[in-house]
């Protein structure tokens, strides 16, 4: 039996263990115990209740019941800021969690909340705010236009999966006077897990699974926001800004990721390199991750590392999880 296994077994014949009792009965380091219990806890395996030394774990299954706020509320004059403050009285959170979860929860919370608000072109919506033993999550509904509709009719896009493509790249915003379109990327990057669903598509990304997925569940009108981090995360939203604003940039959001995969498996054209490329002039460094991607073809390839990186040299084009294949391909057309 390996040594999540055992940790997973000792728990399940107690309420709860502290650090010290796993770490005594497994005969573990305090940082080999560290390493396989922040895997669980991402894995939601297991749930750590308190901070520092006097934090226990335990089975999900054992853990107290979550606090849970249900709530309609009427969008016209609605003030996320205000529903926040009044959520947060409720549930005592600026004590009960640490600096940096309560920072993150109040930045996504508020920023998906005013997406409903002003993007949604609703009447109504539905917040569901849960605190957990081990994780803060919170769900945002509306009825209304859908957010990949009402980029893809306000951009012009050709349709709802060109509206996912443009919003996964950042900076993506219908109303430009009043937004920077950052909400949601910065929210999906300091999530634990984080949902994006509407009509026909839907977007997760995991943080345990290091991964981003990309479904068609059944009809949904509207968009259905759901976010969740664990409270024993020592994540801070500032670092979370700092990777796609770094200081080099003045701190503005000027480097961007694309996981080229989301749109397709294999590359082969020019009009295929375009619609990658299309809109990332905005950003000064472009990070292309070739995970799972099988081959490119010479066109595509060219397209993007000599005529797109000729028409703006200011802008650094840089690559990650390429094979030899792609690698080969990208040699052959980047000039020397």
């Amino acid at each position: 039996m390996d040594r999540k296994h055992k940790i997973l077994a000792y728990l399940s014949r107690r309420d709860s263990a502290t650090g010290g009792e796993l770490k005594t009965h497994l005969g573990l380091s305090r940082q080999a115990l560290s390493i396989h219990l922040r895997s669980l806890i991402e894995a939601g395996k297991v749930i750590r209740v308190g901070t520092t030394r006097g934090a226990r774990y335990m089975l999900p299954s054992r853990a107290p019941a979550a606090a849970v706020i249900l709530r309609p509320l009427r969008i016209r004059g609605l003030h996320e800021d205000r529903v926040w403050d009044n959520l947060a009285t409720r549930l005592n959170l600026q004590r009960v969690l640490r600096p940096n979860v309560e920072a993150i929860v109040r930045y996504a919370f508020t920023e998906m909340l005013n997406n409903a608000i002003e993007h949604s072109e609703s009447d109504r919506c539905t917040i569901r705010f849960s605190l957990e033993a081990g994780a803060v999550s919170f769900e945002v509904r509306d009825p209304g236009i859908g957010v990949f509709h009402s980029i893809a009719s306000k951009l012009h896009l050709p349709d709802e999966v060109a509206a996912l493509v443009e919003l996964l790249k950042g900076r993506t915003t219908t109303m430009r006077e009043a937004h920077t379109g950052e909400g949601i990327f910065f929210t999906s990057k300091a999530a634990d897990q984080f949902v994006l669903r509407s009509h026909r598509i839907q977007i997760e990304w995991n943080r345990a699974k290091d991964d981003v997925f990309v479904s068609k569940p059944r009809f949904l009108g509207g968009t259905e926001v759901r976010f969740r981090v664990q409270r024993s995360t020592r994540r801070r939203l500032e670092e979370v800004f700092s990777q796609y604003a770094p200081e080099e940039y003045d701190f503005q959001f000027q480097k961007t990721k694309v996981l080229v995969r989301l749109l397709q498996q294999d590359y082969v054209s020019r009009s295929e390199a375009r619609r990658l490329m299309a809109n990332l002039e905005k950003f000064r460094e472009i990070v292309l991750d070739f995970r799972d991607v099988k081959s490119v073809g010479q066109g595509f390839a060219d397209e993007v590392f000599r005529v797109f990186a000729k028409r703006y040299p200011a802008i650094v084009i840089s690559t990650e999880n390429t094979n030899p294949v792609i690698d080969a391909m990208i040699r052959h057309v980047r000039p020397s």
